[in-house]
């Protein structure tokens, strides 16, 4: 132990006993100070290994870190060569997730859980490369005595954190250890550059990724002309807006489905594209159209339209029915339920769930799943009219009856509605409808076949005498 280094030892005891030494550097008291007052004690305290082997693998795997873990190393490959010497890097949290270094200098690091899966924070290990790395939130050298682990004074740790920095996100530290006699003075310096060259790899890789989204997602962001939108990451970075500046850089909140309302008042609809993001964002600030809810049209219509948070969009066939369906069962049908109900008895629910996936696309948060059903406030034109058919007058009924829903349908579920609605509008017709009535129904597509209605007029029409038939 050279003089230095002794002088330090010296200091560290003191400290810890209660005296505040000048020979110690004040980022070390300070974090000295953070390490007692979280309950860490210099010679009872082990960083405890929180994270299972299989937990660790698959940190590897997914981790930000992971792509870059190859460029760290191969920077630093000199120092994990050298005898004694250990590479390691972890988490934001300070988990220990990649370690490399040769044997002897591995079992040594055993025996103080320098170990991948450990957590090696302030608040667990004291002042450490990693752990004050990470709390100052930049490059840091401890030398031998200033780890307030007393298991840790032999050794000399300089650790950098890594950022995104398109994100700005702290993703973790990369940290050179050794034996404090064999420390080089210039390794902070290294392991800083280390870092920086990291950086520099992820910044690109986010910056292609977001490129990628854009050229997959935009033209469904973008295609309501008139209305502001906007695509958002995962993370909540505004990765495009149209017209551009009417929402900020990042979303002011974590992205999540639904309507929600902005700082300055406006109210706006996020609609999640993929499982993981990212979102698209509509302004839905004019109230008439925020308060609409799902509008749905399907009578007399083979493809139906649906209004839905101030956008119109016209259905396929198959998802008009596939809404018809969800319309008429609001508390929902399950994939097996809503597959007899298209396809019949024998149908997959496999082809329903893939549908249902696509249907999603137009419908976004107000789909629900297990059972799907439609969120929120959904008005249907035939479910209105079925609900009108007792109390209105026949003239407005017919009114609000261009044709039958959906015609062209043979989806089971969808005819079985059709063919109730429509018998039940003619049974209003015949017990309660006028002459007019009758000639609207018979000179309609959906009439002209008639017979019983047709007999109903022509008990209306005077005789020659002037009395009804």
């Amino acid at each position: 132990m050279d003089d230095s280094t002794r002088r330090m030892a010296r200091a560290r005891e003191r400290a810890l006993s209660g005296q505040r030494p000048a020979q110690v550097r004040p980022e070390v008291r300070e974090s000295w100070d953070r390490a007692r007052q979280q309950g860490v004690h210099p010679d009872r305290s082990l960083p405890p290994i929180e994270l299972a082997e299989d937990r660790v693998r698959g940190l590897r795997r997914d981790h930000p870190l992971a792509s870059v873990w190859p460029t760290l190393l191969a920077t630093l490959s000199d120092a994990a060569t050298q005898p004694g010497h250990l590479v390691f890097a972890s988490d934001s949290a300070g988990h220990l997730l990649w370690i490399m270094g040769d044997r002897s200098a591995r079992r040594l690091a055993e025996r103080v859980n320098l170990v991948p899966g450990a957590l090696w924070s302030e608040g667990k290990a004291g002042t450490s490369g990693v752990g004050t790395a990470l709390a100052l939130s930049r490059p840091f050298r401890v030398r031998g005595p200033e780890h307030f682990l007393s298991v840790a004074v032999d050794f000399t740790c300089s650790a950098a954190p890594i950022r995104n920095p398109v994100t700005g996100e702290l993703l973790g530290a990369i940290d050179v250890t050794c034996p404090t006699p064999a420390a080089n003075s210039l390794s902070l310096s290294l392991v800083a550059a280390a870092a920086r060259l990291a950086e520099a790899q992820l910044g690109e890789q986010t910056r292609h990724q977001d490129e990628l989204l854009r050229m997959r997602y935009l033209d469904h962001v973008m295609r309501h002309k008139g209305i502001h939108s906007a695509l958002v990451g995962a993370d909540g970075r505004v990765l495009h807006a149209s017209p551009g500046g009417w929402l900020p850089r990042r979303w002011p909140f974590p992205p999540r489905e639904g309507p929600a309302t902005l700082a300055d008042g406006r109210r706006v609809v996020v609609e999640r594209l993929s499982p993981s993001g990212p979102f698209a964002v509509h302004c839905t600030d004019d109230a008439d159209s925020a308060g609409e809810g799902l509008l749905l049209h399907a009578l007399g219509r083979d493809r139906a339209w649906i209004r839905l948070d101030g956008v119109t969009h016209e259905l396929s066939a198959r998802h008009s029915e596939l809404v018809v369906l969800l319309a008429a069962h609001p508390a929902g049908l399950t994939a097996d339920a809503l597959a007899r109900e298209v396809y019949g008895q024998g149908a997959k629910t496999v082809t329903m769930r893939a549908e249902m996936t696509r249907l999603r696309r137009v419908l976004g948060y107000r789909l629900g799943s297990d059972p799907y059903r439609l969120l929120g406030r959904t008005t249907a034109d035939f479910l209105a009219l079925d609900e009108d058919l007792a109390g209105m007058d026949v003239g407005e009924l017919l009114d609000r009856y261009p044709g039958p829903l959906l015609p062209s349908s043979r989806a089971e579920g969808v005819g079985a509605l059709r063919e109730r609605l429509h018998q039940r509008l003619r049974g209003r017709l015949l017990s309660h409808g006028d002459a007019d009535a009758l000639t609207r129904w018979i000179t309609a597509p959906h009439g002209r076949d008639d017979t019983a209605v047709r007999q109903a007029l022509h008990g209306h029409l005077p005789s020659q005498d002037g009395t009804r038939r």
